[in-house]
């Protein structure tokens, strides 16, 4: 088993806003870290957080269908033609409503895309790590 930390990029994709978060194989914590629009803002923050993976919510129904497929699927092709890393699905149902749960108002805690992000992010460490 390697030594090396892995560092993680949490994605919580939507057509508006994408929640991001971070957590590393080490800690595994997953923590809200802020809201982007596109997808270079994206490539920025792999880059300057030195990312190793990046986990992205599959936006599924919960009768396990894709929601906003074509949508999901083009951004999903395009952030993997542009990184170098591996890029990760993972089931996403009911982030967006549990984040509700947690968020709280916007002067005092993170933005609801961002703890779904951490959600997403802290679910899979939970389960695979």
């Amino acid at each position: 088993m390697s030594d090396k930390i892995v560092k993680y990029l949490g994605i919580d994709w939507g057509e508006k806003r994408i929640g991001l978060s971070l957590g590393d194989s080490e800690n595994k914590i997953a923590i809200p870290f802020k809201v982007v629009i596109e997808i270079d803002e994206i490539l920025s923050a792999v880059k300057e957080e030195d990312i190793d993976e990046i986990i992205i919510g599959e936006p599924l129904a919960m009768n396990g269908d894709l929601t906003n497929k074509d949508k999901y699927l083009f951004f999903l092709e395009e952030l993997r033609a542009e990184v170098d890393l591996p890029v990760k699905a993972f089931d996403e149902r009911l982030s967006s409503k549990a984040a509700d749960a947690l968020s709280g108002d916007k002067k005092t805690k993170a933005s609801r895309d961002a703890v779904a992000a951490m959600l997403i992010l802290q679910s899979f460490f939970d389960r695979n790590l």
